[in-house]
């Protein structure tokens, strides 16, 4: 008689394979299945190895997720921190007034990237005469202190020198007067505001200001019950809570603000993908053989344009699109005679000391589609709009190379400026020391 098997649950597998399955799930879907039984509850809400698996799921391969907080805090909640924190991970654009009066605004490009137990914010700039070199000046730490706080540092002027371990350890190695304490807020999903924490950022020695309102603030309770009743009386009425309010307005107010808020909004597109092998952002010699920043996105109905971004001192809003086509219609090699006329009779802009570099790579100019484009010469001279007395104004062509890389050009230049990647898989290429002249 063969007997009848019955068939395991997912209760009799061994704990790491409950705990390697789970992992794969979202917090919410692990919310779901905890209620099925009081044991998965309890360890949905209790077992810190499951909620170290789903962070190291997640996070283990850009971060040390056991490092976070001194390794005293509970996976469950740095999970939770991890999960905002990783909405800022990558390029961040500045808008709006600059902060705080200075010989020149800083760059309008922002990196977040993971640390080993922080998040760091840089500043980003285009190089002088470094080749594709690209300045990163951190300013920004972000991290969990011990006690399960998060503290956010930043360095308004870029030049302490900050030891990000000893910093969010709260031991730091600079002058606290170079640090200023902030909060960095979401406003929505692809905006956010870093503004100095009045609460901390206090100067202990003014007389005039004092921490925030204590509780206590009338006061030990006192002995007699008939106080005792005026003393409850006092802490719980409405003008008493409207008093302490009050008194809190006055100290933030009173307060000297280091720092100007910052508003920053996320660059979304700023890698290529396959259904879209030119989006991003890019750096490419210009003309005058200075680097720039190139930002290139898709339009909804089927185009595509490019503008600057490396350029600070002017706001993104003047400048306009370097090139754009409302068409993405790519042109296979092999190509005409006439099109590769076009192409070989051009000069690439690079560096002195890349150009033999370049040259001997595998792949690397050579051409794999090829797409028309027009210059903005067109969007701002109404007379070309549409005619064709002279093409040669503002027709050119976006050469795509085998390597995932693309140069563009224009039949009126006797040059292509090849674009190269500025960060692969959240990694900054290229970067360089900022120098005087910088």
């Amino acid at each position: 008689m063969i007997e009848a098997v019955i068939p395991l649950s997912f209760g009799d597998f061994p704990d790491d394979v409950q705990l390697c399955v789970l992992s794969f799930l979202h917090p919410s879907d692990l919310a779901a299945f905890a209620c099925t039984c009081k044991r998965f509850e309890a360890l949905y809400r209790h077992d810190q190895r499951l909620w170290f698996s789903l962070c190291h799921r997640r996070w283990g391969s850009k971060t040390l997720i056991n490092k976070w907080g001194g390794g005293k805090i509970s996976y469950r909640h740095l999970y939770r921190v991890l999960d905002e924190y990783d909405a800022l991970i990558g390029f961040w654009r500045r808008f709006g007034d600059t902060p705080a009066p200075a010989a020149a605004p800083p760059p309008p490009l922002v990196f977040f990237e993971w640390g080993p137990f922080y998040i760091t914010g840089s500043r980003v700039s285009p190089s002088k005469n470094m080749g594709y070199g690209v300045i990163k000046k951190p300013f920004l730490w972000m991290s969990i202190a011990p006690g399960g706080e998060m503290v956010n540092y930043l360095d308004p002027e870029g030049r302490a020198e900050v030891n990000a371990e000893d910093l969010v350890m709260a031991e730091l190695g600079v002058s606290e007067s170079e640090l200023i304490q902030v909060n960095v807020s979401f406003i929505g999903e692809c905006h956010v505001v870093v503004e100095e924490n009045l609460e901390v950022n206090v100067d202990p020695s003014s007389p005039n200001l004092r921490g925030e309102v204590s509780d206590d603030v009338y006061g030990s309770p006192p002995d007699q019950m008939k106080e005792i009743y005026q003393y409850l009386a006092n802490k719980t009425s409405p003008s008493s809570r409207r008093q302490r309010r009050r008194e809190k307005e006055k100290q933030r107010q009173g307060r000297i603000r280091k720092w100007e808020p910052e508003n920053f909004v996320k660059i979304v597109n700023c890698s290529p993908k396959p259904s879209r092998p030119l989006q991003g952002l890019w750096k490419g010699i210009c003309d005058d053989m200075s680097l720039d920043f190139y930002l290139v996105s898709y339009d909804d109905v089927g185009g595509i344009a490019c503008r600057k971004v490396g350029d600070f001192h002017r706001p993104l809003t003047y400048h306009g699109p370097i090139f754009w086509t409302p068409s993405l219609t790519f042109f296979n090699s092999p190509l005409s005679p006439e099109e590769d006329d076009i192409y070989n009779c051009r000069a690439h802009l690079r560096p002195a000391d890349e150009s033999q570099e370049i040259i001997s790579t595998p792949d690397n100019g050579v051409v794999s589609h090829v797409l028309y484009i027009n210059s903005s010469y067109d969007l701002v001279i109404p007379d070309l709009v549409g005619t064709t007395a002279n093409p040669r104004q503002v027709e050119g062509r976006i050469w795509q190379y085998r390597n995932g890389t693309f140069g563009f050009g224009f039949l009126r230049d006797n040059y292509i400026i090849d674009l190269k990647h500025i960060a692969i898989n959240g990694h900054l290429l290229d970067t360089v020391e900022p120098s005087n002249g910088c």
